[in-house]
Formats: structure tokens, C-alpha cells, sequence
């Protein structure tokens, strides 16, 4: 699984999460009212719209358990080589037949901008529905996490790389089109192209997405996302069993409206 990670930039585990643990993370983000509170809408340059709800401690309830239980933290620490830390976890939502498209990027090209120096880090991307190509899968150029850190600027409202070195590398790394069942996981290198097409389908596409970030690689300047802190894992087993499903003390919901280095990052993007 290493060498397939450190090969390709990412691998897929079907069925990482139980069909009960699906359902509670799935539930939760859809009913806890504070979830709902920190949602916020991403536009494509189509004027299409995704929504997020961003956070920065794992927390106690289902979410912050599936963050710290050893099948997806552990797993992560094994990909990346040693001790990790959550840098943070969100939820992003396509509509039926509206949810918009997520341009090309890597993740590494705007943590980069907050002072983490290294590559040492990864996203796991859990699917709570069902995805293929018709709403909005995940697509990955395969490989891609070998070409270094891409230039990024404002794409619409959102963050992507730069389209012509973007062009050159689907012209040699393979486009795959992750399509998985509600439970999948997909870990993917911090420096890997990805992107999701709109949701032209009439259901829902809904993903719940932890970071993580090499304990050594604790970023020199503060930001919007968390420094270093131990991560206190749990067992699989606290997360099979867990009953506090939607306490929400403590995870630190990201404010975009009043984030101040989110705003200095989009200025310096315009900039650009």
C-alpha cells in the first residue's frame, strides 16, 4: 500500500468505513444545527455552488472519532512515516442537478502559503454517497504528486493551479475517475492534481475530507488551520461504539467571512 501511495500519490480502501458509521457522520452533518451554521457556498467560474463547513479540532463526536481512530489516522500516519497531526476536516456537498465544479489544484499549493515547508502531508476523501462520473467524482491525474508544488491563483472563487502546466501533465499522467460506494476512502499526497466536475445527476454528492500533516512538519507561521498538537487517537473499536454523535465542543468551525489570513491569501491571489 506504501508503494503504491509513494507510486501513484494515492490509494483507495473500499468499504473504510461501516455502513453504520456512514449513516451517523451522514446524519450529523445533515441535522447538527451549529454544522449548519458554519456552511458556506464556493462558486465555480460557471456561477455554479458547492457547500463546505470547515473545521480545525477533531472533536469528540462521529466525525472527530472517524479523524483519530487508527484505520484513518493510523493509516495516514503509515503512508506519511511517522507521527501526524489533524490539520483540519471539512464537508463538501453537490446538489442535485447545481453542485459545482471543484477546479484543478493540490492541496500542498495553498498550505504551502501557510508556512508548512514540507510535502508531509495528506487528505483522506471519504465518500458518504455514492459517487461516479454524472455527480461530481473525484478525478486524479495519477502520478502527479511527482511533479512538485504548481504556481496556484483564484479560479472563480476558489484556489486552483495554474491551467497550462495543468494541460502538459494530462498530456503524460493518467486522468482517473474515482467512483466509489458510501464508506470508501481515498488517500491522496498533498502535491496530487485533483479536481470534480459539476453534479449533473439527481443526487447528492456528499464527502467528508480530515487532513493531516507530519508532526515534523509543523508550520513556522500561524494561520487559519492549527500548529502542532498530539493527536489523541482512538481504538476502531471507540469508533464502532461511539454514542456521542454530535457534540460540537471544541472543533473549532472555520469563520470565512472573518478568517484574516484566508482574506490576505485571496488579496495576494488577485494580486497575481
Amino acid at each position: 500500500m506504501k508503494n503504491a501511495f509513494n507510486h501513484d500519490g494515492y490509494i483507495i480502501i473500499r468499504n473504510l468505513l461501516s455502513k453504520s458509521e456512514v449513516e451517523n457522520a451522514a446524519n450529523v452533518v445533515e441535522c447538527n444545527e451549529t454544522m449548519q451554521r458554519f456552511k458556506f457556498g464556493v462558486k465555480d467560474t460557471h456561477g455554479n455552488e458547492s457547500a463546505q463547513i470547515t473545521w480545525n479540532q477533531p472533536g469528540n463526536d462521529i466525525t472527530g472519532l472517524i479523524a483519530r481512530c487508527d484505520k484513518v489516522a493510523g493509516t495516514a500516519e503509515k503512508l506519511l512515516g511517522g507521527e501526524c497531526y489533524h490539520y483540519h476536516s471539512k464537508v463538501v456537498l453537490k446538489d442535485p442537478l447545481a453542485g459545482g465544479e471543484r477546479a484543478w489544484h493540490q492541496d500542498y499549493g495553498y498550505w504551502y502559503q501557510n508556512g508548512c515547508l514540507f510535502p508531509d502531508m495528506l487528505t483522506v476523501f471519504i465518500t458518504l454517497d455514492k459517487t461516479d462520473q454524472s455527480n461530481g467524482c473525484l478525478q486524479l491525474l495519477r502520478g502527479s504528486h511527482k511533479c512538485g508544488r504548481i504556481e496556484h491563483t483564484l479560479v472563480g472563487a476558489e484556489t486552483g493551479a495554474k491551467i497550462e502546466r495543468v494541460n502538459e501533465l494530462l498530456k503524460v499522467c493518467p486522468l482517473d475517475f474515482i467512483e466509489t460506494e458510501p464508506g470508501d476512502g481515498v488517500f491522496f499526497h498533498c502535491n496530487l492534481l485533483h479536481m470534480s466536475a459539476v453534479n449533473t445527476s439527481d443526487r447528492r454528492r456528499l464527502a467528508f475530507l480530515v487532513a493531516y500533516n507530519k508532526a515534523s512538519n509543523n508550520p513556522v507561521k500561524e494561520h487559519h488551520h492549527p500548529q502542532y498538537s498530539p493527536l489523541k487517537k482512538v481504538s476502531d473499536a471507540e469508533l464502532q461504539n461511539c454514542d456521542v454523535l454530535d457534540d460540537m465542543n471544541g472543533k473549532g468551525f472555520l469563520d470565512m467571512e472573518n478568517s484574516k489570513t484566508l482574506k490576505e491569501q485571496t488579496s495576494f491571489k488577485k494580486r497575481q
